[in-house]
């Protein structure tokens, strides 16, 4: 779907090797610049499923040959991928007009947790700090009890990496169309704050209190997560009242009286805690079973290894092993376009020689 797309990434943490890797996912061509002395991260291994699908060479960006050979690949580029903190490409002589008089047409992305500017620009921070902060942390916990961090890291991918990976796609359209190159502000904080926007909308509707445990899809009974017999858990999320008239006969209780008082907000807790009651009699096994098929909105919560045995996600082959690590396939999926399968995670400097080769600049470096 991207093939003759050439992005250039300097090797960073998290949301932009993401953005990086799902380009190339996409079909483009990524080169990522990985460092010579990895960053002292935990958890950090020698073949990351980030670098999935890219070409590798170690470079020293404070080696003026190396210099050499960066320039000498943003110059074949569409894109350039870097996380660093505001600042430090431009003293590594890398910075956006310093690139753009090597390559007019490219498209430089910066990734960053307080954007480029502002007061937080060149400080330190995290995915729960940028949520925290942006205001899209404040809903995840119920009422009286502290926020939890999202394990699917809603600052990092959704603020961070998708806003970008856009940003990228768009600017390359742009330049398809005769504009020239532009810097991409991707700031996790800009996303995060961005993505409450469906949240916001349900306000006007008196659907979002500032209140935990009020609104719409933080306070039913009807809206959350139940702890079964085997120490599982059951989403439930029937929202619409036809959904919910289903979920009720499922369950044997559409002739109650409270249970049938769906938006009154005063029931919401004594309704919960009959719930609660009621999944902790039976396993997972038996409450998937009972409502599989039925439009309930109820569905099991599964460990991403239990994921894959799932019938419909197993249909789909969403999750699949290769390299010895468990991966999620390419996504979205196109009509017209196949991914290229599983591809593989190089070996850090795997194709130094190949891209040397390619750019006619001495192997020996």
């Amino acid at each position: 779907m991207l093939d003759g797309i050439r992005v250039v990434e300097f090797e960073g943490l998290g949301p932009g090797p993401f953005a990086a890797m799902l380009l190339a996912d996409l079909g483009a061509e990524v080169i990522t610049i990985h460092r010579a002395v990895p960053a002292d991260t935990p958890g950090r291994t020698e073949q990351n499923i980030l670098d999935r699908g890219k070409r590798s060479i170690v470079l020293d960006l404070k080696s003026e040959a190396d210099l050499k050979i960066v320039k000498a690949l943003l110059k074949t580029a569409d894109g350039l991928i870097e996380g660093m903190r505001p600042g430090v490409m431009e003293r590594l002589g890398l910075g956006p007009e310093v690139v753009h008089e090597l390559n007019p047409k490219l498209i430089y992305g910066r990734m960053t947790g307080w954007g480029q500017e502002g007061p937080l620009a060149k400080d330190a921070g995290h995915d729960l700090n940028y949520i925290g902060r942006a205001g899209a942390l404040w809903y995840a916990s119920n009422p009286s009890e502290a926020p939890f961090t999202p394990p699917t890291l809603v600052g990092d991918i959704g603020g961070g990496a998708m806003y970008l990976a856009v940003g990228m796609l768009s600017g390359f359209l742009s330049v398809k169309n005769g504009a020239k190159g532009c810097v991409i502000d991707a700031a996790i904080v800009d996303g995060a704050a961005h993505m409450m926007s469906l949240l916001m909308s349900l306000r006007s509707a008196g659907g979002l209190y500032k209140e935990r445990g009020k609104s719409t899809l933080d306070g039913p009974h009807w809206s959350r997560c139940y702890a079964t017999k085997d120490g599982g858990f059951m989403s439930v999320q029937c929202l619409e009242p036809k959904f919910y008239a289903t979920f009720l006969d499922c369950l044997g209780l559409r002739e109650d009286p409270d249970f049938l008082r769906q938006f009154d907000k005063s029931l919401w807790p004594s309704l919960t805690e009959r719930l609660k009651a009621i999944f902790c009699t039976e396993t997972v096994e038996h409450w998937d079973a009972l409502f599989t098929g039925k439009d309930a909105c109820v569905a099991p919560v599964l460990s991403p290894e239990d994921a894959g045995q799932d019938p419909h996600i197993a249909a789909r082959g969403i999750w699949f092993e290769s390299d010895g690590q468990l991966q999620a396939r390419t996504a979205p999926r196109f009509s017209t376009w196949q991914p290229y399968g599983d591809v593989a995670i190089p070996q850090k400097d795997a194709d130094r020689v190949s891209l040397l080769t390619e750019l006619k600049m001495d192997q020996d470096r």
